[in-house]
């Protein structure tokens, strides 16, 4: 028997209508857990609906998903299903807040420690992929949460979007694993544009300095330098968030971590402050 969805959930009586051109894919990733990577996919969603984008948060963590718990979302199907066979891609589809058609956004769940997914075929990966990008064209952005490392399925899935956020802290080894990671996809999807965010930064100083270090690892070894994207500030009220399963974004949009994640999206959509809010 089927059960209700709270209000916040409940399924548009419409889908959103279709683009000519499918929305860039923002993928958002990391080289180890801990990071705070699926906070950053989760308020980017949030920061670009409130500005009036129709926006998709999928969670492409084939292992480990946890979008939904995060939101406090039960969502009736998620992309284990799609796997199975048992929905189409767009049907799997959950609105929070309303969904990308009225005022909120719309997220593609995943499913936690299935095996379905994290087991998933090159060949199923690749037909995800192509399936996400037809899912773009209901949308104006479009957010991929990725697993974190350097995984096969991870980088299949990363080759699919337009950029990569690499989410990284001060911790050495945060920093050493977002550098494998930006170097084995530069050598696996070099088309793709890698921008860095500096997660949990006690100052702006201290987020510079451990952009520096990991941009000019890339410089030296790589031959290039990704774009910071920029700096977020540490605050406790970020994990008080994840711990009520809401988004700080709704429960104090002034705080700095909030106008920092919007500050982001600004610098990966190419727009002014001004122009995304408008």
């Amino acid at each position: 028997m089927s059960f209700l969805l709270p209000k916040s959930q409940e399924r548009p009586n419409q889908r959103p209508p279709r683009r000519v051109e499918p929305a860039s894919i923002i993928a958002v990733g990391s080289g180890k857990g801990g990071v705070g990577k699926t906070f950053m996919s989760i308020t980017l969603a949030s920061a670009m609906a409130q500005a009036g984008r129709r926006t998709l948060l999928v969670d492409g963590d084939l292992g480990l998903a946890n979008v939904d718990v995060q939101l406090g979302i039960a969502p009736e199907t998620d992309l284990a299903a799609v796997i199975a066979g048992w929905v189409e891609l767009e049907d799997a589809v959950t609105p929070v807040d309303g969904g990308s058609a009225n005022g909120g956004f719309d997220v593609l769940p995943g499913r936690s420690g299935s095996g379905a997914l994290a087991e998933m075929s090159s060949e199923e990966v690749a037909r995800l992929a192509a399936g996400l990008s037809a899912l773009a064209l209901q949308y104006d952005q479009v957010i991929l949460d990725l697993g974190a490392g350097i995984e096969a399925n991870c980088m299949r899935l990363a080759r699919a979007a337009d950029k990569v956020l690499m989410v990284i802290t001060d911790e050495p080894t945060s920093m050493t694993d977002a550098y494998a990671f930006i170097k084995v996809l530069k050598g696996y999807a070099p088309s793709v544009e890698q921008m860095i965010a500096i997660n949990q930064c006690e100052t702006r100083a201290a987020g510079q300095s451990t952009f520096s270090a990991v941009a000019q690892a890339c410089q030296t070894f790589l031959g290039f330098r990704p774009q910071l994207a920029g700096t977020v500030i540490r605050d406790d009220a970020v994990r008080e968030a994840i711990r009520s399963q809401k988004t700080l974004i709704s429960t104090n949009a002034s705080s700095q971590p909030i106008q920092d994640v919007i500050a982001i999206a600004h610098t990966l959509l190419g727009r002014t402050g001004q122009e995304l809010h408008s």
